[in-house]
């Protein structure tokens, strides 16, 4: 996976969440104001556990709204907050009026995909000059991460600063982040956090999610709730030939049908298993505690429920019915860019990352002026509304090291103040930019990066905190307003399931439990398995560990109390 372009295609929605948080998605596509969104009781080793719960709640820094910047778009329905007007860089306003850091040396290990700059290039000294801290980068492959992760965490000598993605937090790596990390809570929990306005301007949702072990240890990059991936299709094409946009999954299939000619090469859609799950109601997969459910007193996991054999079924036909683009069939989507075979017309619908609604219109804005890719909203499978279910708040953080002395904390807690910036200001334009006239221009109210700033200002200091899930696209405007909408509108049908927000650790016994399941749908919906393969493997994994921890999984809630709904 490269999460330096808008084109990856990860296998599942928590990665692919990543193009979403961060600045790095597709800064280098056009140049263009990239998408920025952006586990009470005690986890003890292999034992697992989780911080979230009736006891959280003293552990939580307070919530300050920021009032610097006002939105165009305010968040509603767990969406992002949005801005659509241009950018004037003489008006954006300060939110750091002063150092915090004391100028002492952090040093910060980070995942990062591409090529690393040079140590001393000049983004990196504007921001230690900006935020008064001498950081260090030790940036790490972000596609072999989790192996040099393993092996710090495992070591005597780790650095100050380590950022964890949350799908790099299998195994014994929750376990380490408890023994290893400081307890941020002293200079954060409650009031304290006020020393850091744009800290504590971060939802409080996000910040539950950054309690491991009964402590607050993680610094988070906020996302939004409502889920991040979304039926995207070519409405120009649509227009022009008079597609009307489905409301059910039978008008989904009659579409599919209209659009598909093969002899034509014209396909209707890639692998919608995604959109199955969404339309049909099936819990989150993205992360394993979102999977769980409390139904009528029962606990229930996704792959149990009769909606999830319905949407396999559902996508198996379409990829039956040869609706789907070959590449598709042949597992290539999710290897493969299919941004070219997409705007030449190949197939006309696919199911991403909302990054890449603006990534895609920057892409063919020059040379396919007619181009326009926008997002279905999705339909309940019956024609009625959908019931759609809230993703995690939060899915990166950068823990501090248990060895970091209080002014190395300090510094570290100065930098996430001016990372977690919001839109509209000096420090999120450093930030995200760099410096104005060397990283980027503005012209038109719309900043573009020079060679330089492609070289230079990617994934390094956005990945220690962030501000609320944000976006803003002034070279798209109408883009950037259509993403926040489709989010409002989807939130709408969002419910939270009963560990929503909470950071969970499984006992390693169940570690592996359920990691074959994703490969199984990919094979049933192909036709390479059948509906009743995935019914024997829910069955094996129910006798194998699954109906114990899903008593687990009871005893915890029982502990600690649903998340709020």
């Amino acid at each position: 996976m490269t999460p330096n372009t808008a084109t990856s295609a990860p296998s599942a929605p928590s990665r692919r969440s990543f193009l979403a948080s961060t600045a790095v998605a597709a800064a280098a596509v056009a140049g263009g104001m990239p998408l920025l969104a952006a586990c009470g009781g005690s986890d003890s080793g292999s034992g697992g556990g989780t911080s979230a719960g009736k006891s959280a709640k003293k552990l939580l820094p307070a919530y300050v709204a920021t009032n610097v910047v006002t939105p165009d778009i305010a968040a509603k329905n767990g969406s992002a907050v949005g801005f659509t007007s241009k950018l004037d860089i003489a008006s954006l306003k300060t939110s750091v009026p002063k150092k915090l850091g004391k100028g002492g040396k952090v040093s910060i290990m980070s995942p990062f995909w591409g090529s690393p700059p040079k140590s001393d290039n000049a983004y990196y000294k504007a921001m230690n000059d900006l935020i008064g801290v001498d950081v260090e980068w030790q940036n790490q492959d972000g596609n072999t991460y989790d192996q040099k992760l393993g092996a710090v965490l495992a070591s005597s000598d780790i650095p100050d600063v380590v950022v964890i993605p949350g799908w790099n937090m299998g195994g014994k790596i929750p376990s380490a982040i408890i023994g290893k990390f400081a307890d941020l809570g002293p200079y954060l929990s409650g009031d304290a956090i006020k020393q850091y306005p744009n800290l504590a301007a971060i939802p409080t949702d996000a910040w539950q999610r950054s309690l491991f072990g009964g402590k607050l240890r993680g610094l988070p990059q906020p996302s939004p709730y409502v889920t991040g991936i979304v039926p995207l299709y070519r409405k120009d094409i649509f227009d022009k030939e008079g597609y009307q946009v489905p409301t059910s999954a039978d008008e989904f299939v009659a579409l599919c049908k209209e659009i598909t000619n093969a002899k034509a090469k014209r396909w209707a859609c890639l692998d919608m298993k995604w959109t199955a799950f969404q339309s049909f109601g099936v819990l989150s997969g993205s992360e394993k505690p979102l999977g769980w459910n409390l139904v009528d007193g029962k606990l229930v996991y996704r792959i149990e429920t009769p909606e999830y054999l319905e949407a396999l079924e559902w996508t198996r036909k379409l990829f039956a019915a040869g609706y789907v683009h070959p590449d598709a069939m042949l597992g290539k989507s999710a290897a493969t860019d299919p941004g070219p075979k997409f705007a030449a017309g190949e197939f006309l619908i696919y199911a991403q990352n909302i990054s890449q609604w603006w990534s895609r219109t920057a892409e063919q804005a020059t040379q396919n002026p007619n181009y326009k890719i926008w997002g279905m909203d999705i339909f309940g499978h019956d024609g009625g509304s959908p019931t759609l279910w809230a993703e995690q708040p939060a899915g990166i953080f950068a823990f501090v090291s248990k060895k970091a002395s209080e002014s190395v904390i300090r510094d570290v807690l100065a930098v996430a103040n001016v990372t977690a910036a919001p839109y509209g200001t000096k420090e999120y334009m450093l930030t995200n930019y760099g410096v104005e006239g060397t990283h980027y221009t503005v012209k038109n109210g719309v900043p573009t990066k020079t060679d330089q700033g492609n070289n230079e200002v990617i994934n390094a200091y956005v990945m220690v905190a962030s501000p609320t899930a944000t976006i803003a696209h002034p070279d798209f405007p109408e883009v950037a307003k259509a993403q926040v909408e489709w989010q409002q509108r989807m939130g709408a049908f969002t419910k939270k399931s009963s560990f929503y927000g909470m950071q969970i650790t499984e006992p390693s016994r169940y570690t592996n439990l359920s990691n074959d399941f994703e490969q199984l749908e990919d094979d049933i919906v192909r036709g390479r398995k059948k509906i009743s393969d995935m019914q024997q493997a829910v069955s094996d994994w129910k006798s194998k560990g699954g109906d114990q921890l899903r008593d687990w999984y009871k005893k915890l809630l029982d502990g600690n109390g649903p998340a709020a709904s």
